[in-house]
């Protein structure tokens, strides 16, 4: 379920060679951990298995791309190179860096394998909110959202197979912070990541457009860590889901809303806005309103430790950020709540999406991604940007820190959901 892949495949066989597939190891990624790495890896070895019954070598290389797969494309003598798309800065800047190492002769091409519209495609430009993009990407839909062709056995063989890989010793090469420990409740790979897909369509879709806002209800996919690993594609999702339409409209709409229109806002955002992680990002009036009230006095004021180890003085927001540092996965509707408080809750807008963007990006299993940064979602995690600066959103009533910026409250969350049945669910065991 990869057009990448495909893509690749596709030219391979037209030219009768072999197709490789290569992973770049990077030591370290944003503020990744070992548990993420971990995820990512053994998910990895699910796709060298499944690779070796392909006839496709499976390739991990050690490094950043522009020092090992230049050299790798020469000893094996590649004559194309394709490869998936991240609209990030550290992913793009990888994607150049292979460019100026390449033979002139090598062509590359860039595919946008985990948006069901390609980006570029579904807008030119950075769009102002999901009423902007919504209707570019549903009129765009029918033409993209298509059942994959199948990967087929490849019949050209590379003259030499490729060498075993040490996965342990992958770990070794890391340099990344290994006091974050993997979760139970999620296992890695494509199998796993299908088996979760298929209990949400089977237990969960029924209630999705109702109670999906509610962190006690069980109404959620749960699919985010595996569609940001590449485990499991937005697009196969979005296929078996509609396929319930039928008996559950507003719950298959819902769902569409959030993994395809808002996830690929997300994406548009990243791409076209070169300051999508800090306040430079946002809209002129949400940086006037911010910069108006970056002195109003804090009616709390916590550090980076405190806030890490939910030690504030609200208990929701304690549970919140408990759950996400034990499960790696914060409810969606309590995100939104989360980075609001730390916006009132620290010296300045900078330090609060400073903050918010680490612990999103430590903690969270599908943290460092478009999503983090910015989109309201209940699939992925709503982001820094629409909680902290107003991005996709509109100017409210004003407030003191806040300005203009949505504000939300512990009352409010009362009004919503069982509040204290979910403080019980994530009390601290000290």
């Amino acid at each position: 379920d990869n057009w990448a892949f495909l893509y690749a495949q596709r030219l391979a066989l037209k030219q009768e060679l072999p197709l490789h597939v290569c992973f770049c190891l990077v030591p370290k990624f944003l503020d990744a951990t070992i548990r993420h790495y971990r995820f990512m890896l053994r998910g990895l070895q699910e796709v060298a298995e499944e690779c070796a019954e392909l006839n496709i070598p499976f390739h991990l290389l050690l490094g950043y791309a522009k020092d090992v797969l230049p050299m790798f494309v020469a000893e094996h003598g590649v004559g194309g190179l394709v490869t998936d798309f991240s609209p990030l800065r550290l992913p793009r800047q990888w994607v150049e860096d292979v460019r100026e190492r390449l033979p002139e002769d090598v062509p590359f091409a860039q595919v946008d394998a985990h948006n069901i519209v390609p980006c570029w495609v579904a807008s030119p430009k950075q769009e102002y909110s999901a009423r902007t993009i919504r209707g570019k990407i549903h009129a765009q839909l029918p033409e993209f959202l298509t059942e994959f062709p199948p990967v087929v056995r490849h019949p050209h063989l590379p003259p030499c197979p490729a060498q075993p890989i040490a996965w342990e010793a992958c770990y070794s090469s890391l340099q990344v912070d290994h006091t974050v420990k993997e979760v139970e409740w999620a296992t890695p790979g494509t199998a796993a990541g299908m088996a979760v897909l298929k209990s949400f369509i089977a237990e969960r879709l029924k209630s999705f457009s109702t109670h999906r806002n509610d962190p006690n209800k069980a109404a959620l996919s749960n699919l985010s860590p595996w569609l940001h690993f590449g485990q499991v594609s937005t697009q196969r999702a979005i296929l078996e889901v509609q396929k319930h339409r039928r008996n559950y409209k507003d719950s298959v709409d819902a769902f569409v809303e959030e993994a395809v229109v808002r996830r690929e806002l997300a994406e548009n955002f990243c791409y076209y806005n070169e300051n999508y992680d800090s306040v430079q990002g946002a809209y002129d009036w949400a940086q006037t309103t911010l910069k108006l009230h970056a002195k109003d006095k804090r009616p709390y004021l916590y550090s980076l430790q405190e806030l890490e180890q939910g030690t504030t003085h609200d208990p929701l927001w304690n549970a919140a950020q408990l759950q996400m540092v034990q499960e790696g996965k914060m409810h969606g509707f309590l995100r939104m709540y989360w980075a609001k408080k730390i916006l009132e809750w620290t010296r300045s807008p900078e330090e609060a999406l400073q903050f918010a963007i680490y612990l999103n990006d430590r903690y969270e299993l599908d943290g460092r991604d478009p999503n983090g940064y910015l989109t309201l979602l209940s699939l992925c995690p709503a982001g820094c940007l629409w909680s902290i600066c107003g991005i996709h959103d509109q100017g409210w009533a004003e407030r003191p820190i806040f300005g203009k910026i949505r504000y939300m409250n512990y009352a409010g969350c009362k009004r919503k959901f069982d509040v204290d049945q979910f403080e019980r669910r994530y009390a601290p065991t000290h």
